[in-house]
């Protein structure tokens, strides 16, 4: 098969389709012929060698966290799934022709879902739905604020906090407050306004999908035995609010979740914007474009 690996860390370049041998599942393992995949900040930084000491990588590597595709063979043991079925999952190594995945991380993609647009749910809408659920223990009569709100993660945390009965808030750039008013919100905050962020009511929590500077203001905007749940690490002054709960988190895989984001898309409760969908020939092009672009523009999808 062709899959695009590196042999080394750095830049976009190190980034090259090769042709490596056909995976083979094991016991309890699919193996399924990618439709699509996408690039998220977790690509480029282990590509870089930025999140080395956390995800060292084995050379050559094979990037990739999102996969949709059609079921090729199945392992031993699997009973769940048949060649030809389309599927969605968060796995590894998904920036190849062929692709294997524990039976159990992955879910049947509805009819009347496109298979392409849909490899950019599983690693988002797992993250936004964890990162409110489990880390900022969200739930009805809470209110929440998701801060990088128009970001994919931000989309999907809002999503997951609106079905759970909470008041959400939706926190973003001067420039983007237009734009936010799309969102399933019930307000809208400018995080780099101090006017705005004097007029924030105390919170029960707070998602934080961005950290940086603004975290340090976040955490003292959230009650006393409040939550602080992160997809990028504490605030550098978390120790100076003990009464405040902060857990950092990295999404693990819940099939029936990504289904449930899927179902959602089907029935038009659920929308991630898609900024463009290129070839795996052009996996280069797709970490350049990811890297300085913003992820408010929505995400870059590879097929």
């Amino acid at each position: 098969m062709q899959a695009v690996c590196i042999h080394r860390y750095g830049g976009p370049e190190e980034l090259v389709l090769e042709e490596v041998p056909d995976p083979v599942p094991g016991e309890g393992e699919i193996l399924v012929r990618l439709l699509a995949t996408s690039v998220n900040p977790i690509d480029y930084k282990m590509r870089s060698g930025a999140t080395k000491e956390r995800f060292p990588l084995q050379f050559p590597a094979i990037l990739g966290r999102d996969l949709s595709g059609i079921v090729e063979s199945t392992g031993p043991g699997v009973t769940q799934f048949e060649p030809g079925q389309k599927v969605l999952a968060l796995a590894w190594h998904t920036y190849a022709e062929l692709v294997t995945v524990k039976a159990n991380d992955v879910t049947h993609l509805p009819d009347g879902v496109d298979p392409v647009a849909a490899a950019a749910l599983p690693l988002v809408s797992l993250t936004g739905d964890q990162l409110v659920r489990r880390a900022a223990k969200v739930h009805a009569g809470r209110t929440v604020l998701v801060t990088g709100a128009l970001g994919s993660v931000g989309r999907a945390a809002i999503h997951s906090a609106r079905k759970a009965g909470a008041t959400v808030l939706a926190g973003v750039r001067k420039t983007q407050i237009e734009q936010a008013l799309g969102l399933n919100a019930n307000g809208v905050f400018a995080l780099d306004d101090d006017n705005a962020l004097k007029t924030l009511p105390p919170l029960d929590a707070v998602a934080d999908t961005i950290g940086g500077d603004i975290a340090t203001k976040l955490i003292a905007k959230v009650k006393s035995g409040g939550m602080y749940g992160s997809v990028v690490g504490p605030p550098k002054n978390a120790q100076q609010f003990p009464a405040i709960t902060v857990n950092a988190m990295m999404a693990v895989p819940d099939p029936s979740k990504v289904r449930e984001f899927a179902d959602d898309v089907r029935d038009g409760k659920f929308r991630l914007p898609i900024r463009t969908e290129l070839p795996l020939t052009e996996a280069a092009e797709a970490h350049r474009m990811a890297e300085h672009g913003g992820g408010s523009q929505g995400k870059i999808l590879l097929f």
